[in-house]
């Protein structure tokens, strides 16, 4: 259930808990159109026959995608329902701690650190860590911002 606030309650929000995302499932076609857009078709993403003998087990993902998921699942956490627009504005870290398995399931856990007036709009500053479903060690972690107006 996403966090509902509206821009005024947003605009001086800080320390809040934004929950977690529904999982999103990673599947091979997803990763291969991932590499398909992204021109990169490396055998550890899209050959699963030759990624099994490699050293992950089987294909990954490419850290990428689980960044590029950011949006979507982050979206998932807040509703502002006064705000007409969001845009991505950036990060402020990011590590990619584990791969991410074709196969399995992620999701993304947020905190909102705090927020500061930005461009006519409210720039949330949220910790996110990107879980994968029955691992201790979560696929990534960082800072990312949002301006919400």
């Amino acid at each position: 259930m996403p966090v509902t606030l509206t821009l005024e309650q947003l605009a001086t929000a800080k320390d809040l808990d934004l929950g977690a995302s529904p999982w999103l499932e990673v599947t091979q076609e997803v990763v291969d159109q991932f590499a398909d857009a992204t021109d990169d078709h490396q055998w550890i993403h899209v050959d699963p026959e030759r990624a099994a003998a490699g050293p992950f087990g089987g294909p990954i993902a490419h850290g990428f995608w689980t960044l590029a998921m950011l949006p979507s699942m982050v979206g998932e956490l807040t509703d502002i329902p006064d705000a007409n627009m969001g845009v991505n504005y950036g990060s402020d870290r990011v590590r990619l701690t584990a791969p991410v398995p074709v196969g399995s399931r992620v999701r993304a856990v947020g905190r909102l650190d705090h927020t500061e007036a930005k461009a006519g709009g409210v720039l949330m500053h949220v910790d996110v860590t990107v879980e994968i479903e029955g691992q201790e060690r979560p696929a990534l972690v960082g800072r990312f911002l949002f301006l919400r107006a």
